[in-house]
């Protein structure tokens, strides 16, 4: 046999070149595959949207409850959780909006979007509820870096741009809710806006327009029947009416806030009635004045919830001093979630139930 026929024949030099970049490729993928088993790689995204948690440490929204909780009671000033699509659903009349929903897990949006409070601060609590956010930019944008992040701020679903001041609103700590166009008192001489509830509409009219606003923002906490102003009392009194309002914002994990002083707490949903309008008359010194007696009420009562309807550079001014003396004389400031009620049928039971169940 020929010397040629005995031994195998070269690469050549590309050939060679080839094989020899390939091996070390490979074995560069090896050592990253073996660092990443050692050290623990980060959990694959979530398909259909996992959620983004701005609290350190929390966890998605529909995988545990209990985190969840631990975020709402970190304090105030912690930024709000950034809206999750977990807990949301397709808005059937509104191709691309979203209504609220209770996420897998059980978690609402009442507990996930609430703002921070201490459970161990024993002090009586006293909560505000700052309406007409993202009717005025400047205004809105003051009241939001100017006012402590337990104050609770309610915006307007007539708002022309609101996802700024929402991501604003967030960032500092403050909770979110959502206002609902309700049929006020001397209807049609005041009117809330185009797609206000009304007494006198069918039950379907109604069921559109809600949906409508509750698809114009997303991550709110709860919703309050406050607007401009206007606090929905025709619509309120009529109990039909205003029992199915409730039963399908529970239904959505969210909480009521009843803007009518001296009212009886929601039947059927977590909620609270507000004590007293703060800035009726919005003047300063009628202002003041309003926010010493609602400071009078939670050191009576343990607790206390004001309104005031827009955020007038007088109104932003009066409640940041105000609340600046709170500590001083023994009271706590909370978001509003902090201070509402669980209806009879639901009180000390899991949020287990999601939206259409």
């Amino acid at each position: 046999m020929a010397a040629s026929e005995r031994m195998p024949a070269r690469l050549s030099w590309p050939a060679l070149a080839l094989v020899v970049f390939w091996a070390v490729v490979l074995g560069a993928v090896s050592v990253a595959v073996i660092v990443l088993a050692l050290l623990g790689a980060p959990p694959a995204p979530v398909a259909g949207g996992a959620a983004t948690p701005s609290r350190a440490g929390a966890a998605p929204a529909g995988d545990n409850p209990a985190a969840a909780t631990r975020a709402r009671e970190s304090g105030p000033g912690v930024a709000i959780a950034a809206p999750d699509a977990a807990l949301t659903e397709p808005a059937p009349d509104y191709p691309g909006a979203v209504l609220p929903r209770i996420g897998p897990g059980g978690v609402a949006p009442r507990t996930l979007y609430a703002g921070g409070s201490d459970p161990k601060d024993r002090r009586p609590r006293l909560g505000l509820v700052l309406g007409g956010i993202g009717l005025s930019l400047a205004e809105s944008r003051a009241a939001i870096d100017d006012l402590p992040a337990a104050v609770t701020l309610a915006f307007s679903p007539y708002a022309a741009d609101p996802a700024p001041l929402l991501a604003a609103a967030r960032a500092r700590g403050h909770e979110i809710l959502l206002s609902l166009p309700l049929e006020p008192q001397n209807y049609p001489l005041n009117d809330a806006g185009p797609e206000t509830l009304l007494t006198g509409a069918p039950a379907a009219e109604n069921e559109r327009r809600l949906e409508w606003v509750l698809s114009r923002i997303t991550g709110y906490a709860g919703t309050i029947g406050a607007l401009d102003g206007l606090h929905g009392e025709r619509f309120a009194a009529q109990t039909v009416n205003f029992t199915l309002l409730q039963r399908d914002l529970a239904q959505r994990g969210l909480f009521y806030i009843d803007p009518r002083p001296g009212a009886p707490p929601p039947s059927e949903i977590p909620g609270r009635a507000i004590d007293l309008v703060v800035d009726a008359p919005p003047s300063e010194a009628a202002i003041s004045a309003a926010l010493d007696q609602l400071a009078e009420r939670a050191l009576a009562h343990g607790s206390a919830l004001g309104l005031a309807d827009l955020p007038r550079p007088v109104t932003v001014a009066r409640i940041a001093a105000w609340a600046g003396t709170l500590a001083s004389h023994g009271l706590a400031l909370v978001p509003a979630s902090a201070l509402i009620v669980m209806p009879p049928a639901t009180a000390g039971k899991p949020e287990m139930v999601t939206h259409g169940e």
